[in-house]
């Protein structure tokens, strides 16, 4: 486990010259005392502008369009000196690169709001886009598929190891400026799957896909299905990153978005006003490539280019290679964001780690829930950045919201809870119920189990001080010894706090306990 406490405060903003919105993130960077850097996005801001359109009739960006994103940019430029940015990395996308007036465009923008930007190739742009998926996403094998509004980016890798890449010149402003005088809309879609599909059958690779890679969908099109399939489900979780969307229920929203004029679809909940007009060229794209591979569902990932430029410049070996720890890192970036005591919280984890592996015989426990019980025990006291008081119960909501990469939904909603039993007798089943579409039927009786553990994990270092070096654990007829090593050092408070949590062991795992 990492042991570093925080060194060095930094505050970075990416901007993302696209071909259908400008947006400006600004995020909080802590480095540790080896230069691992961590990143949580601070600030965020987005403007539609759609660049990039019309610029296939006469190759240029057109004058109006310009002044807008300068406009912006020169707005963005006052929220990097309010929040006292410390660098700013800010790029467009390849979509933009072939305009013939795109030098006199970048010299302008520097020249008015100071910010050089660089434009990205193909190539630079499908690794970023790794990068920020690779980084934050614990699936083995997989096409990601990064929708813009000119272009297409499809990368295949495997066991953290990009085997394929293309780029196809269509996006969602390309196909809609195409088709957008046919009608009715459904027709328009049919032909959309069918220009998209001349294009898919040329790549060779797509051909040789295994049956079990997964989809990961990259970009707003994306992002705004997650948002519907989630209202059409009533999902409690408010998390788009690693969103499962499943084949059928994509094709549920295709099929009825697909017969709907423009002014209906903004009626759409889930969907942002701003890309009502774009969403069915965005979803005929998506559903050329599904049927293509016979894809089962689609992750939706909520990192992408941005994060990836994020991971170059905060952690340059994450660029070589990948995040090994994806989870870890990511709950290490919350503690430290968030000023959680990381020496206190790793030796919590280090007692509620060895009280699991010595009670194994009486909870019988699968595996997977280890890294459960660990993910609570680091962050059990992340509510305290609100208030001490009920901060078990704030605990439970920050990492609900936290966002932590890597972790299923799932495994999200059961740290949340186990972390709040450190403070806590039992289950508020109210709040548990919320969850009952995402949780399984055997979790409810496992987060108990983990949360007394946890609970009495914390009383052993209740003055944070370390004084209970290690713990043995003998089960006998109807009771638990469990031997606290002090190392000759005083843990009588440890020991106090803990026997406070006897009752509630003897009501979960039906034995008595004696610590000494």
């Amino acid at each position: 486990m990492e042991t570093n406490t925080q060194t060095n405060i930094e505050r970075i903003a990416v901007i993302d010259l696209g071909s259908n919105a400008v947006r400006l993130v600004i995020s909080n960077v802590v480095r540790d005392s080896e230069g691992m850097g961590h990143f949580i996005v601070f600030d965020e801001l987005k403007e539609q502008l759609q660049l990039a359109a019309d610029i296939d009739r006469d190759g240029f960006l057109k004058p109006p369009r310009i002044a807008q994103a300068v406009k912006i940019l020169k707005m963005f430029k006052k929220m990097c000196f309010e929040h006292k940015v410390t660098s700013v990395h800010a790029f467009a996308t390849s979509a933009i690169k072939r305009a013939k007036n795109l030098k006199s465009f970048l010299e302008e923008v520097q020249a008015i709001s100071g910010f050089k930007i660089r434009v990205l190739d193909d190539e630079e742009e499908a690794m970023l886009i790794y990068q920020g998926v690779i980084n934050s996403m614990e699936i083995p094998k997989a096409v990601i598929m990064d929708l813009s509004g000119s272009s297409c980016q499809f990368i295949q890798y495997n066991r953290r190891n990009v085997l394929n890449r293309v780029s196809l010149p269509f996006g969602t402003i390309t196909l809609n400026q195409i088709f957008n005088d046919v009608t009715p809309s459904e027709k328009q879609s049919a032909m959309m799957q069918e220009y998209v599909l001349d294009h898919l059958r040329q790549v060779e690779w797509f051909k040789e896909l295994d049956a079990d890679t997964q989809i990961i969908g990259v970009g707003g099109t994306f992002r705004n299905i997650a948002k519907i399939a989630k209202r059409l489900r009533r999902y409690p979780l408010n998390m788009i990153h690693n969103y499962t969307v499943e084949r059928d229920v994509f094709n549920s929203i295709f099929d009825s978005v697909k017969v709907l004029p423009v002014e209906q679809r903004l009626k759409i909940k889930g969907l942002s006003a701003q890309r009502a007009d774009l969403f069915l060229a965005g979803l005929s794209c998506i559903k050329a490539f599904v049927d293509l591979i016979s894809g089962t569902s689609i992750v939706v990932s909520g990192y992408g280019i941005r994060e990836g430029i994020m991971f170059k410049n905060t952690m340059p070996q994450a660029i070589e290679r990948p995040i090994t720890d994806v989870i870890w890192h990511s709950v290490y970036t919350t503690m430290h964001n968030f000023d959680v005591n990381i020496p206190h919280a790793e030796h919590v984890c280090n007692l509620s780690i060895q009280l699991y592996k010595q009670l194994r015989v009486l909870h019988k426990l699968p595996r997977q829930y280890v890294r459960i019980l660990r993910a609570a025990a680091l962050l059990h006291d992340a509510g305290m950045r609100i208030k001490f008081y009920d901060h078990a119960t704030h605990s439970l909501y920050f990492i609900l919201n936290a966002n932590l990469s890597g972790f299923t939904h799932r495994e999200i909603i059961l740290s949340a809870f186990v972390a709040q039993a450190h403070r806590k007798s039992g289950i508020d089943l109210t709040e548990w119920a919320k969850y009952s579409g995402i949780v399984k039927d055997e979790d409810l009786v496992a987060v108990m189990k983990l949360g007394i553990i946890l609970r009495i994990a914390e009383s052993l270092d209740r003055t944070m001080s370390g004084s209970v070096k290690g713990l043995n654990c003998d089960v006998l007829g109807e009771s638990v010894i469990m031997k606290t090593d002090a190392g000759g050092g005083d843990c009588s408070l440890e020991i106090k706090e803990a026997l406070n949590s006897c009752s509630e062991f003897a009501r979960v795992y039906r034995k008595n306990l004696e610590i000494l």
